[in-house]
């Protein structure tokens, strides 16, 4: 079979979606305009024309198809103004057997302008698998993101390849496999070099010190002690620090501090064994704090991309509105980049999820551990926070499959996990939720003798488990704490 046929199966195939669409040369070619408009409104994407919606391929042949050369010039009679648009007629043979053709359309982004329907101004946008048409206040947001995407491309001035990284710019050859092309070449290809200087994308992933040119191109990540941030003499906070290297370097170095200050629990479950619970999914986090990276207005001056940690919660806060037709009620299924191209080279790194696709994922793995949904919210017009939390006393009962009785979850500990009896089980759990126990505490809530109530706890002493705390074997005060590290106590 010819290879060109077997390119209009594979097309024939593919799943409609965010960037690519197909339709029947019968349909109108001023019903076509609207999907150009859309592709190029959003991120490109291509159309296929000779295919049918359940995938028949069946060409221009067809009875009732219209010419192959009206959809070629729709860009120029449909559209205003003129999107960039590369037309390809690739041979097939049709479902009856014929030799026949497809009109392959590739539609590049409009970087700078919003492109309308020449007829009636109509402006629509491309939304997953559907060209959504927008009204005037959505309009007006579009042509306010074009503005971004603008700022993305607009060459800074002061900047050169003597201010590249080569390290980070190396590393994104050799992931979109052009290792062997001169690196000033591929910036100038991608869009990234313009007249001998960077872009201001350019500058955010590929600059040694991008906040030479962008001060607030940073990301700054806070550890609080406590689930309020306090100020003067009540200052709380406990780590502190800034990363403004390119954006690649800045995700993975912010990544790796963050990783450090989240606490890992160990459950005691009613079997004697502990599991290693984390604070939150390592990908939940992950991807706020790179789609915080990613989708942020770089235009806005003054403002950093903060991660703060508390007791209760995680938050990242990152500048500029939501972009587009986004908003607190569609995120998890509307799809708009505000800076596509620093989005496709996170991509490169393996860093982005195509456009919000990761949003999704964040609440299931969330909803697996227990824990509420993500919290988005919009606290003023110029910031996007995502809010995470722990919310400990109702996952730890969920994760043990338990709805009542005192759950204990110690963090970060070398407790052994088998070999434990239920009275020892008891005597832990005590000294954890009151932080200390007592021989009659532990004889009490068991029902056993204050002798063997002793017993056990004397064992758990000498295992490593518990410390004894007195001033001698006759001292009415004494009593045992548990000897590991930082613990927190859950009771339903």
């Amino acid at each position: 079979m010819d290879m060109r046929a077997d390119k209009a199966t594979l097309f024939a195939r593919m799943d409609e979606g965010q960037y690519f669409d197909r339709k029947s040369a019968r349909i109108k070619p001023e019903d076509v305009s609207r999907h150009l408009i859309a592709f190029a409104n959003a991120s490109g994407g291509q159309l296929v024309i000779g295919i049918e919606d359940d995938g028949r391929i069946t060409g221009f042949k067809r009875d009732n198809a219209r010419s192959v050369e009206s959809f070629e010039q729709i860009p120029i009679t449909q559209c205003a103004p003129t999107p960039q648009v590369s037309a390809r007629r690739v041979p097939c043979v049709n479902t009856a057997g014929e030799s026949d053709m497809i009109l392959v359309l590739d539609v590049a982004p409009s970087s700078n302008h919003v492109v309308a329907k020449r007829s009636n101004g109509d402006v629509y946008l491309r939304e997953a698998d559907r060209s959504v048409l927008l009204d005037r206040e959505q309009v007006r947001a579009l042509e306010y993101d074009k503005g971004q995407r603008w700022f993305e491309d607009e060459p800074e001035s002061r900047s050169g390849m003597d201010d590249v990284d080569h390290g980070v710019l190396d590393r994104y050859k050799r992931a979109i496999g052009a290792a062997d092309i001169p690196g000033e070449r591929v910036l100038r290809s991608r869009g990234f070099l313009v007249d001998g200087h960077l872009t201001n994308a350019g500058v955010l992933l590929f600059a040694q010190y991008p906040a030479a040119f962008l001060p607030s191109a940073r990301v700054r990540v806070i550890r609080v002690d406590g689930t309020e941030l306090h100020t003067g003499r009540g200052l709380n906070i406990v780590k502190d620090r800034e990363f403004d290297g390119p954006l690649p370097d800045v995700v993975a170095q912010a990544s790796q501090l963050i990783g450090s200050l989240l606490r890992e629990f160990q459950v005691l479950g009613d079997d004697g064994r502990f599991r290693t619970v984390p604070e939150y999914p390592r990908f939940a986090w992950f991807e706020g704090l790179v789609n915080a990276v990613a989708h942020r207005d770089y235009s806005i001056r003054g403002e950093y991309t903060r991660v703060m940690i508390f007791d209760d919660r995680l938050e990242v806060t990152s500048p500029g509105a939501l972009p587009n037709r986004v908003t607190l009620e569609n995120m998890r299924t509307t799809r708009y980049a505000r800076n596509p191209k620093i989005c496709h080279v996170l991509t490169a790194f393996e860093l982005v999820r195509e456009l919000n696709e990761g949003v999704h994922r964040m609440y299931e793995e969330m909803e697996e551990l227990g824990l509420p949904d993500p919290e988005y919210s919009e606290p003023n017009d110029f910031s996007v926070r995502l809010v995470l939390r722990n919310n400990i006393r109702r996952r730890v009962p969920y994760l043990n499959g338990r709805q009542d009785g005192p759950v204990t979850v110690v963090n970060r500990t070398e407790i052994p996990a088998e070999g434990l009896t239920p009275t020892e089980r008891t005597a832990l759990t005590l000294a954890i939720d009151n932080g200390k126990v007592t021989t009659g505490a532990l004889a009490e809530a068991v029902g056993v003798s204050a002798r063997t109530a002793s017993k056990t706890l004397k064992e758990l002493v000498g295992r490593g488990i518990l410390q004894w705390h007195g001033s001698g074997t006759r001292d009415p005060k004494q009593y045992y704490t548990y000897s590991g590290q930082q613990v927190w106590s859950i009771s339903e």
